[in-house]
């Protein structure tokens, strides 16, 4: 009921009265300035996932053809940008805000500026999924059914929430300083990280040791090969075996934990690495009392080893030189088998093993801040909004 009648669930005290709604046309101008000089060389790109970004970086080269983009929009910074392609985490397309400096983008782009209105405040109207269901109303999806196909007139039709000014600017604050406070700990996290991978190296490469609890030198390490300290164990769980399966232990993937089911295969805590499709190559470090499905094998100990050490020296390897396959990238334990690795004594491992623990607790804690956040920003959003 408070949505037809344009009052928001929640808001900031002193602001009473139902909400203006406005077109999108009454409220910004559509830019179809084209780069007909062809001086422009900055072409980027609108990703759902990173916003608007230098197709360069975003590609890790130009896709775009340097000596061709006459017919592509001069795109300016404030000016937003729709783009019509259909993902997952963009299920109507994502319209963001371009927060860099003046560069062009494909004709296949949507590009409009606002002249009216705090321009905070549109950007985190647009992060919600309110103005889905208009797009979703007007969209003819045709022939391309990973685009969305939209006309002008319809597209600057669309409904938006207008209130006053001041409250624009009042909710506009409170999301960019939520939005900060997301950016800070997710800085904390990439410092952190950073902080670990450099130790992992100094560690591995033996040019800082710890010492035993008498401050004496351990003993040094042994050189051997990775498949003369562990060995692995093939999964042969399938998702579509645990789609109708719950229970009470927990089911690796590669995202990380999927469900929990009624069985599990290994008891003890162990490491497991991803041998195929999305995310090959990464290890994951597994509690014990779970199971894992067959795109991961299980990497087992075949010597007195520290888990936890075994999984920060699969950890510091680069498996990527091991990975075959155009299609679906896959890696082969008997490839990377005889990869050198040094390794100290049982009490070292462990001290190695808790000060890495110790540091992956914080990246995990941290982490843990960020869902938290991004969860309590996205029920704010539904609410605050109509």
């Amino acid at each position: 009921m408070q949505n037809q009648t344009n009052i928001p669930t929640l808001r900031f005290p002193g602001f009473k009265g139902e909400w203006e709604k406005k077109r999108l046309g009454e409220v910004a101008e559509r830019v179809t300035s084209k780069n007909s000089s062809n001086d422009v060389k900055n072409v980027f790109t609108n990703s759902a996932v990173q916003g608007i970004v230098n197709q360069r970086d975003f590609f890790d080269k130009d896709i775009a053809n340097q000596n061709n983009l006459l017919n592509y929009y001069v795109v300016k910074k404030n000016d937003f940008i729709y783009n019509p392609r259909i993902s997952n985490f963009a299920p109507v397309g994502p319209i963001n805000r371009n927060h860099l400096d003046t560069g062009v983008m494909s004709p296949l782009y949507s590009v409009f500026k606002f002249n009216k209105g705090d321009l905070d405040f549109f950007e985190t109207y647009f992060s919600t999924t309110l103005w889905y269901e208009y797009l979703e109303s007007i969209a003819n999806y045709g022939a391309r059914f990973d685009r969305m196909n939209i006309t002008v007139k319809d597209f600057y039709e669309m409904p938006l929430p207008f209130p006053t000014l001041p409250e624009q600017t009042k909710i506009a604050e409170f999301f960019t300083a939520v939005d900060k406070k997301i950016s800070q700990l997710k800085t904390k996290k990439q410092l952190l990280q950073q902080y670990k991978k450099g130790v992992m190296q100094k560690l591995f490469s033996q040019t800082l040791r710890f010492k035993d609890e008498n401050r004496k030198e351990f003993v040094e390490w042994e050189v051997k090969k990775l498949g003369e300290v562990c060995e692995k164990k093939s999964s042969n769980i399938s998702a579509n075996k645990i789609d109708d399966n719950f229970g009470e232990y927990v089911i690796y993937g590669a995202s990380g934990i999927l469900k929990k089911i009624d069985f599990y295969e290994e008891e003890n805590d162990y490491v497991s690495i991803i041998k195929d499709g999305a995310g090959v190559g990464r290890i994951v470090y597994c509690k014990g009392k779970s199971s894992v499905l067959g795109t991961m094998e299980i990497i087992k100990p075949k010597i007195e080893l520290n888990t936890y050490f075994l999984y920060c020296l699969l950890e510091n390897i680069d498996f990527t030189k091991y990975i075959t396959g155009s299609t679906i990238p896959h890696i082969y334990f008997k490839d990377y088998k005889n990869e050198i690795c040094g390794i100290p004594s049982l009490p070292e491992q462990t001290k190695i093993a808790n000060f890495l623990s110790a540091i992956d607790e914080k990246i995990n804690h941290t982490q843990a801040q960020i869902q938290q956040i991004a969860w309590w920003k996205k029920g704010l959003l539904q609410k605050m909004f109509v």
